[in-house]
């Protein structure tokens, strides 16, 4: 059974939930950026809700299928469409052998979620079928898909059933503007007290440089850092510190000017200060929102964060229960 990639998309890559325990040898987690939609796509067709599946970014592809399959797309609001009949969003539905899947412009949200009853069947590689596209590793070939590719499809559970939706309380929401709960970082300190305060009452705009390694955001007023007689090993920029780790989601802001939050495929440290990070709860939100769709961050405390992640997990049990 196989599925031939026809147009690949803007930046369509094999994702799963992404490999654990190598992030201190360099390599990161990878896997869906929206993590809650990936889920929610495989468990709707009875797979693993670890599943590799097709994370479509902006614009999805088009793919012909040479079997039957059941699918379902949740995440970002992409109309599926088999050889040109609309199809629902975060449901099962068929597409028969010899059709062709296609995708509406984006109109709402940054990415999609395919799913194919069974998995995409791709080699593992470090315990993950994820792609790594900045070190060529996991998914086809450790890149993003190209015309002419074959996927493979892994054996149905047969749990399959056409028709079988998302409850509507758990289809995520879209909007045009966000917030972002934050956690100060380990060098909040390093920030003039007024930019600190500004960061966090300003508006930032996402920049046409937002993908799975960062989010880059523009438009807000360039932070002023404290100065101080660069420590050995640091560099002249007053952002730069002596190279330290970098957890996912945290905030470091180069020259003061554009802050960037590191996301899935960002490496896993470096010599710029981290200003905050963006709690886990809402990574799956960053990875959701368009370039040009104005952000505001918000500062909350471990407590606060620690109570939103239980509430995600909630979510997530809900997903794994529905009927």
């Amino acid at each position: 059974m196989s599925i031939e990639v026809i147009k690949p998309g803007l930046a369509s890559s094999i994702q799963d939930k992404g490999r654990q325990g190598y992030y201190h040898l360099g390599i990161p987690p990878s896997g869906g950026m929206d993590q809650r939609s990936l889920v929610a796509a495989n468990l709707l067709l009875g797979n693993p809700e670890g599943s590799a599946v097709i994370e479509c970014a902006l614009m999805g592809p088009e793919l012909r299928f040479t079997d039957t399959h059941k699918v379902a797309a949740c995440g970002a609001e992409m109309l599926p469409r088999v050889d040109g009949e609309p199809q629902p969003l975060n449901e099962v539905f068929e597409v028969p052998a010899g059709a062709a899947l296609s995708f509406d412009f984006v109109k709402a949200g940054a990415r999609l979620y395919l799913a194919i009853e069974g998995g995409i069947d791709v080699p593992e590689r470090l315990g993950s079928r994820s792609t790594y596209a900045l070190g060529s590793l996991g998914g086809l070939q450790g890149r993003t898909l190209q015309p002419g590719d074959t996927l493979g499809v892994l054996p149905a559970h047969g749990l399959a059933t056409t028709g079988r939706r998302l409850p509507e309380n758990l289809v995520p929401a879209f909007y045009k503007r966000y917030e972002l709960r934050v956690i100060p970082g380990l060098y909040a300190h390093r920030l003039e007290p007024d930019s600190a305060e500004r960061f966090y009452h300003e508006d930032w705009t996402v920049a046409s440089e937002a993908d799975r390694i960062g989010y880059r955001m523009k438009g807000g007023t360039k932070l002023d850092f404290i100065k101080r007689e660069p420590p050995f090993g640091a560099g002249d920029d007053p952002s730069n510190i002596v190279d330290a780790c970098y957890p996912i989601g945290s905030i470091q802001v180069p020259s003061g000017s554009e802050p960037i939050i590191l996301h899935r495929d960002a490496v896993s440290g470096g010599g710029y200060a981290m200003i905050g990070t963006v709690i886990s709860a809402d990574m799956d939100t960053v990875g959701q929102i368009q370039p040009h769709q104005k952000v505001r961050f918000v500062q909350v405390t471990l407590e606060q964060a620690m109570d939103a992640r239980a509430r995600y997990q909630h979510v997530l049990e809900q997903l794994r229960n529905m009927p």
